[in-house]
């Protein structure tokens, strides 16, 4: 920990180098009153010791947090330096001979206005100093979804693009996503050389100036929407509805104070569906996020104001995008009047069976069809690959790494059609390579139409998958976990010196993979994991003979330690006896395992 001289000298010198007024001078206040030794001058320290005793680190797909001055968090200085380092990466990859590189920027509506930071502040600092560097940059036009950047970037032909958004995160933290020119987020050896690069680019190389800049080329993003929804009208539209009958649910929409409205609207009008119903108080773009504590749809209660507009409109469905609009939830009301809330699982299963049908089917070699996950994602597309004959690989958790996978699969000639994580994040086809709310709204929404003219609920027509796959019960949750070294002990009790647990609470374990540093799976002949290791952010599987299979890792981006436990009924097992079963063991497990209460963990 740097000493109070050192915490004050740094954030004096932070603040000469600082193009924010705003934040540069609450810096100097702070300096100044910790300086003074009076009565404000704890609390200053501690604000600047907050600020100024680590950096902000680049690491799942670019960087996140608060909005405020320093280098642990986001602001214009941490932008510029970011862009510097980004530049010089980008520039030192190119291949001799290869044209110049291009980049494409696009924000979301995240602002923190009394420190005069923002989303587009940082889209228009990204483009100066791209610019400034030799590389000609595209400044999407307005609030745009996620998926637009990657499609932007490989519709361009573009070396880079970046996404300013905190996606779900809380309404003061912002984020700057890197894709690269695959149009797939980062993936090593580009993060670690970025990151790098970052660190040898601290000092602004010149002024970096958005003055008159504006909110980006209008006529350019419109071209590139008009691309995007023709692209998944061509790929991903069955024309089911029109097909086969007029029946539809009523379907409620939340954009969730974000940026998806206008777009899911499109979604819905390129799959010739019937206009939603918008959630008024949630529908258009508010960086307070007034009606939301976290506007992060897997979150407790966060569909409840849709839900309550949904019951007084007589909407059957609801589909939620997150405030970026990558990311798709779904909730039905049963005719009884009780909500389901759909888990990612669920969601996955349903969509990569539709997927399968209306596309994979009907390919003339279905073993070139293919289908990804994340290893911490439900099982049971895998027991539906088994069943058809296609392809289907698990990737390490994140969407950078299904989407590095899905273009590897592609070179060898494998058409992938789905992939999916249970955070809600889906793929469906390969208008993008990332995951797409926007997109698989109109997807779920088509599916839903056609399992309502059958009579069915969407939530029977799961229950109907479940009797032809078997029955797969999840547990997911977390415990937060605010220190990194606890969450590394855990890691280490579940090694058990290397030698691991033959069983568990009673269970009996029959196969280990520990996807830490050096690594351990028992499934291996070498005992080596196929899926790469990490020190930083380990992941340790265990599968036990009920058929049981809990997963354990610590978060990335969020001060949580997250499992991911999941049960594959027996053949003639009914699935309350499934979730029962389920329920006991986990109880046993995440106390035996985790020891929540000795290692101060606290549920959610």
């Amino acid at each position: 920990m740097p000493s109070p001289a050192e915490i004050i000298s740094a954030a004096a010198a932070w603040a000469s180098l600082d193009p924010n007024p705003l934040t540069s001078s609450a810096v100097l206040s702070l300096v100044s009153a910790a300086q003074a030794q009076g009565p404000a001058s704890p609390a200053a320290l501690a604000s600047l010791t907050s600020a100024f005793s680590s950096r902000i680190a680049f690491g799942t797909a670019g960087l996140r947090a608060a909005m405020s001055f320093g280098p642990a968090h986001m602001n214009d200085l941490v932008i510029i330096q970011t862009c510097q380092g980004l530049a010089s990466y980008v520039l030192s990859s190119r291949s001799p001979g290869s044209p110049p590189p291009t980049a494409v920027v696009g924000y979301d509506h995240r602002e923190l206005p009394e420190l005069g930071l923002s989303s587009l502040l940082f889209a228009q600092r990204t483009k100066a100093v791209l610019e400034a560097r030799g590389i000609p940059t595209l400044l999407l036009s307005g609030f745009v979804p996620t998926p637009l950047v990657p499609f932007a970037v490989s519709e361009r032909g573009a070396a880079v693009g970046v996404m300013v958004t905190a996606s779900h995160n809380p309404k003061g933290d912002d984020g700057y996503k890197v894709y690269w020119g695959d149009g797939s987020q980062i993936v090593p050896p580009h993060d670690g050389g970025i990151k790098d690069a970052i660190l040898e680019s601290l000092t602004p190389g010149g002024e970096y100036g958005v003055a008159g800049m504006g909110g980006g080329e209008g006529g350019e993003t419109g071209r590139l929407l008009d691309l995007y929804f023709a692209r998944i009208g061509r790929k991903l539209a069955t024309g089911s509805y029109e097909r086969h009958s007029r029946t539809c649910p009523k379907i409620a929409y939340t954009a969730m104070h974000g940026v998806g409205a206008p777009f899911a609207a499109r979604s819905f009008e390129t799959f010739s569906l019937p206009p939603f119903h918008p959630v008024p108080s949630q529908r258009s773009p508010d960086a307070t996020f007034p009606t939301v504590a976290f506007p992060n749809p897997e979150e407790k209660g966060a569909l409840d104001e849709a839900k309550r507009f949904a019951e007084a409109e007589g909407c059957e469905l609801v589909l939620a995008n997150d405030p970026d609009a990558d990311r798709l939830a779904v909730a039905e009301r049963g005719k009884d009047g009780q909500w389901t809330v759909f888990k990612g699982d669920q969601i996955g299963v349903l969509l990569g069976v539709w997927m399968w049908r209306e596309f994979g089917s009907k390919a003339p070699d279905p073993s070139k069809v293919a289908m990804l996950a994340s290893a911490v994602s439900s099982k049971m597309l895998k027991a539906v690959a088994a069943r058809h004959g296609f392809k289907f690989e698990e990737t390490l958790t994140g969407f950078k790494w299904l989407g590095h996978e899905n273009l590897r699969l592609t070179r060898e000639g494998h058409e992938v059609i789905f992939s999916y994580e249970e955070a809600i994040g889906f793929c469906c086809g390969d208008v993008v390579v990332d995951k797409d709310g926007v997109s698989a709204a109109g997807v779920f929404a088509e599916m839903a139409c056609e399992v309502y003219s059958r009579g069915e609920t969407v939530a029977g027509h799961l229950q109907s998958l479940y009797q032809t796959y078997g029955e797969f019960v999840s547990n997911n949750g977390y415990y937060f976990c605010h220190d990194p070294a606890i969450a590394m002990s855990i890691f280490d009790s579940m090694r058990n010196g290397g030698k691991y647990f033959e069983q568990v609470g009673g269970y009996k374990v029959t196969g280990i993979r520990d996807l830490g540093v050096p690594g351990y799976d028992s499934a291996q002949p070498d005992k080596k994991p196929v899926l790469p290791c990490s020190a930083s952010s380990p992941m340790i599987s265990i599968t036990f003979e009920n058929g049981c299979v809990a997963q354990f890792r610590a978060s990335g981006t969020e001060p949580k330690f997250k499992y991911y436990i999941e049960m594959a009924g027996k053949p003639g097992v009914t699935r309350d006896v499934v979730e029962e079963d389920l329920r006991v063991m986990c109880e046993v497990m995440l106390e035996e395992l985790l020891h929540p209460e000795a290692n101060g963990l606290k549920a959610a």
